[in-house]
């Protein structure tokens, strides 16, 4: 009997190492599958490619900011002194369709004291309004203009130069990225003793900052405008795309 089971436990014993050694000539080590998965072949390279641009736009986000002891006052004068701002600007050519409302809100006014209940000491009505200025070359005189309408009462978020329509400008600078990648990879193979193939791989990021004068809506003081009015001058901006190429090599 001892001699039946002896026999039965050889036999699971070489069952069960024909079975592994199976497994294994079926499949790769793990890490051999992780390194071909994961293996980059051929030439990576980034470019970047630039164009300066005259700004053809002017953004001008421009409004009141009125507080008083209740709403209803705090309200009639900020609605009045905004209308004055809208028809200085409407005034001096700009368009209906060029102002649109950006920011408008009510804020309680509360005196916070430390020993005693708060006190509510009025109220604040801000409404800000994002203007279009399409005559760059006015846009020192508009800026003039709806700040001597609003009077104490005017706040100006922000004043900026941008290009509404950059497509082409884009265009051009993703060509010179291309160019200044391409440029790269054949001096690597060149000095790599390679030959270079085709791109393989392309991916693009693009950046494009406009020049901004941001005055800051938060500032209580209202904006000193001088005899002569404000200077203000759009300059230049860059547009940039960078782009990322691996090219296949032989």
């Amino acid at each position: 009997m001892k001699h039946i089971y002896f026999l039965a436990g050889l036999l699971l014993l070489i069952i069960a190492v024909l079975g592994v050694s199976g497994c294994d000539s079926l499949s790769a080590p793990a890490s051999e599958q992780n390194t071909s998965s994961y293996q980059q072949t051929g030439i990576w390279v980034s470019g970047e490619g630039e164009v300066s641009v005259t700004p053809d736009l002017a953004v001008l986000n421009v409004g009141v900011e009125v507080q008083m002891k209740t709403v209803a006052e705090a309200y009639r004068i900020a609605a009045e002194t905004m209308d004055d701002i809208i028809q200085a600007l409407l005034a001096n050519g700009i368009d209906e369709e060029d102002i649109k409302t950006e920011y408008f809100r009510i804020d309680q006014v509360t005196d916070y004291r430390s020993s005693q209940p708060d006190v509510i000491v009025g109220y604040t009505v801000t409404n800000i309004a994002e203007v279009k200025i399409r005559d760059i070359d006015n846009a020192s005189g508009i800026l003039d203009a709806a700040v001597t309408a609003g009077g104490d009462y005017v706040r100006i978020r922000s004043f900026g130069f941008t290009v509404e329509d950059a497509t082409v400008y884009y265009d051009e600078a993703r060509e010179n990225a291309l160019a200044n990648a391409r440029e790269k990879a054949e001096q690597i193979a060149k000095n790599s003793d390679l030959r270079l193939g085709e791109p393989t791989f392309i991916a693009e990021s693009t950046s494009y900052s406009p020049y901004s004068i941001d005055y800051g809506l938060s500032i209580p003081a209202p904006v000193v405008i001088t005899e002569s009015g404000s200077y203000i001058s759009p300059g230049q901006t860059t547009i940039t795309v960078t782009v990322q190429v691996a090219y296949s090599i032989s």
